[in-house]
């Protein structure tokens, strides 16, 4: 099958699919069609299929791609293997929307520090920069312990948190950018489409990460790896 009609096979179900979203599936090793000698991707029915896992674990589990990839991955090995429930599920006897989207995932002040070993005056000085925050309640997403770690080995290198700031500012602009592109998707009042502009955003998120990698190697005149 061609792209086209793939995109046709899966309109009915995912109504919000694209061809570039194809494309990036494919291209973040989800799917492998075959190529014609001209170049043409060419899907088989398989590769449906599999497109067909793929958006449902994003829509109704809100996998990352790299979750997703481990599940197909065991799947294909025969393992049996069942997908987390996340946030409240909507069953025949609850009519009720399912919730707008997962549950973030949350640490304490105490676990952050723990994690990422570093003492609390470092912390204190990087949520002085606006590299850390913590969220309403106190607690920190997962995430501030990647970016606590981040910036505990780039202290290493010399490089402080003040100089930092440039690096918040431009990844406070990327995602402004991200969420403007989404945010018609995520005030719709369709639940599902909610969930896909989680899973869009999360796309889109990965590409600028990419792309700023790229753009700061070049500008060293590093060799992309």
């Amino acid at each position: 099958m061609s792209i086209g009609t793939v995109l046709h096979a899966l309109r009915d179900e995912f109504p919000e699919v694209t061809i570039s979203k194809i494309r990036f599936l494919e291209s973040e090793g989800l799917i492998e069609p075959q190529r014609t000698p001209s170049g043409y991707r060419k899907f088989s029915a398989g590769d449906v299929e599999r497109l067909g896992h793929v958006l449902r674990m994003q829509r109704d589990h809100y996998l990352p791609l790299k979750v997703i990839r481990e599940y197909l991955e065991a799947m294909e090995r025969g393992e049996d293997v069942s997908l987390p429930l996340v946030g409240r599920q909507r069953t025949k006897d609850d009519p009720r929307e399912p919730d707008e989207g997962p549950t973030v995932a949350r640490i304490g002040r105490a676990e952050l520090l723990a994690a990422a070993e570093v003492e609390e005056s470092d912390l204190e000085e990087w949520e002085s920069y606006g590299l850390i925050a913590p969220l309403e309640d106190g607690a920190y997403d997962a995430e501030a312990v990647t970016v606590a770690t981040l910036v505990a080995e780039l202290g290493r290198f010399g490089i402080e948190p003040r100089h930092l700031r440039v690096m918040k500012a431009a990844a406070d602009r990327e995602a402004g950018l991200v969420d403007q592109v989404v945010a018609p998707l995520k005030r719709h009042r369709n639940p599902q489409t909610r969930a896909y502009a989680e899973a869009r955003a999360k796309e889109l998120a990965a590409l600028t990460v990419k792309l700023h990698a790229a753009l700061v190697q070049t500008a060293l005149g590093l060799r992309l790896p």
